[in-house]
């Protein structure tokens, strides 16, 4: 690579990725000496952009965050795959990101080359995105989530239950999960010493404490399990369910925890979920009455008794 200008955008390109680079690798990476290195690495410096050098055996060079925005430098699978994850996020039920994922598509799509543009297009004919139904997450409030399960930060807020009832939660977040186009916080309340998953478009006013995480296990193999119901520590046996729910399958899908192909359109304004399952009766059952639509119970002897025990709760709870 003898063109300096190209040779600086693929020392640019190699330095955004999340390491330290030693001199003698980017050397090998572009076919050059350690000295036309080290009079690159200037140059970019000159530019106005952050490379910092840390020495030992173990150091390098590498790109830290500064005023100045670098060019984004993608190659072919990169800029296909952010394509069509734009595409993805232009459905998903963030405030806002709608639009943002289409602007920043547009703009991308502007520059891609020719061969480029045609491959996105394709991956994107074949890809159906519906758009999100129901409320919306405040990607301020996502964001915020997402700091404290990265920070390992306890974290507090105000939540509001199906009921529109108010109730303040210490937890310590174990991750943020996507289902159904919405958005969830898998945490350990600490008040009520469980583990619980809240909708994340309920949450308000979260702010992290600065108070360390303690270790603890999931009881599942990673949050969005959790939120599915796939949890480990339930180990109960396999169940038959069949449901007719009365509603769009746009609006119940990815909420029940369901396998592909196991809830299917009835009708416009119906579907069904018929499956095997090995997760909780109980933790089904409660999903279908927080659907906030009607369905009936075909066959499924567990799902039924699990719904008299929250029935009987219910009548409990109302002095009844």
């Amino acid at each position: 690579m003898t063109d300096t200008a190209a040779r600086l955008l693929r020392l640019l390109s190699l330095l955004q990725m999340p390491r330290e680079w030693p001199g003698s690798e980017l050397a090998d990476r572009l076919g050059v000496t350690d000295r036309t290195v080290r009079r690159d690495i200037d140059r970019l410096r000159d530019l106005g952009y952050p490379v910092v050098a840390a020495m030992g055996a173990a150091g390098g060079y590498r790109l830290t965050a500064g005023t100045a925005l670098p060019p984004l430098i993608l190659d072919a699978d990169e800029a296909v795959a952010v394509a069509v994850g734009l595409r993805v996020a232009a459905g998903q039920a963030v405030a806002g990101i709608e639009d943002a994922s289409v602007r920043a598509l547009t703009k991308l799509e502007q520059v891609l080359p020719a061969k480029l543009r045609r491959r996105v297009r394709v991956v994107g004919a074949a890809v159906t995105v519906r758009a999100g139904e129901g409320p919306t997450v405040d990607p301020e409030v996502l964001t915020t989530l997402a700091a404290a399960v990265t920070n390992r930060e306890r974290l507090r807020f105000t939540y509001r239950d199906a009921t529109g009832t108010e109730s303040h939660r210490h937890t310590e977040p174990a991750g943020v999960a996507a289902a159904g186009r919405r958005w969830y916080l898998v945490a350990y309340d600490l008040d009520r010493d469980a583990w619980r998953s809240y909708r994340a478009d309920r949450i308000e006013r979260p702010h992290p404490t600065g108070a360390r995480i303690t270790a603890r296990d999931l009881p599942a193999a990673d949050p969005a399990d959790y939120v599915a119901g796939r949890r480990t520590d339930w180990a109960t046996p396999e169940y038959r369910v069949d449901v007719t729910i009365e509603a769009a399958l746009a609006r119940i899908a990815g909420r029940l925890g369901e396998e592909p192909n196991t809830l299917r359109a009835d009708t416009a304004t119906t579907c069904r979920l018929t499956a095997t399952r090995d997760d909780d009766p109980t933790w089904l059952a409660t999903q279908l009455l927080s659907s906030g639509v009607p369905f009936r119970v075909h066959d499924s002897p567990e799902l039924t008794a699990a719904l008299r025990v929250l029935a009987d709760r219910l009548r409990a709870a109302l002095g009844e």
